[in-house]
């Protein structure tokens, strides 16, 4: 069952994305999974590009992320940081964000919505023989948030990809 989340436009991230699933064994969680999310997201929100920018935003507003997170082992590393979320599940990590970001969004009623493909950089393993990951985003030309986002085939494009998302 979902939980209730208030219908006002100020909506916490901890009501939105407090029910993601901890991808650690018990007994390597030195850093609540929430906290590890929001220092992410503030950071990226911020313009932070990589876990080692991550970690120096945790650094730098250290005073300001104790004023809502509990940080009971201080902030975490950019080692723990990458880790943990790269093991989070993508889609259950897109459903929160799409529930969030209502409550931090004007409705796109009317504007344009633009799309954009990338391939994601250092997304490949060639040990495994891995491809690197094509992915298509859909956004309002007026905000800065991204609507929605879909992971694609190589030879796939905007076209193909937004009408299925």
């Amino acid at each position: 069952m979902e939980p209730h989340l208030p219908d006002t436009p100020i909506a916490s991230l901890e009501q939105h994305f407090a029910g993601l699933t901890d991808p650690r064994v018990e007994r390597r969680r030195e850093h609540k999974l929430l906290d590890i999310v929001l220092i992410a997201m503030c950071a990226a929100i911020c313009g932070a590009d990589g876990w080692v920018e991550v970690e120096e935003f945790g650094k730098a507003q250290r005073l300001w992320l104790q004023t809502f997170l509990e940080l009971p082992n201080g902030r975490p590393s950019h080692d723990t940081l990458g880790c943990v979320l790269a093991r989070l599940d993508p889609d259950e990590f897109e459903t929160a964000c799409v529930r969030w970001l209502p409550a931090v969004s004007q409705p796109t009623s009317g504007q344009v919505i633009a799309s954009d493909g990338k391939r994601l950089r250092r997304s490949h393993d060639r040990t495994l023989g891995q491809n690197a990951i094509q992915r298509v985003r859909a956004w309002a030309r007026t905000t800065p948030l991204v609507l929605g986002q879909r992971n694609v085939d190589e030879k796939s494009n905007e076209i193909t990809a937004v009408p299925a998302g």
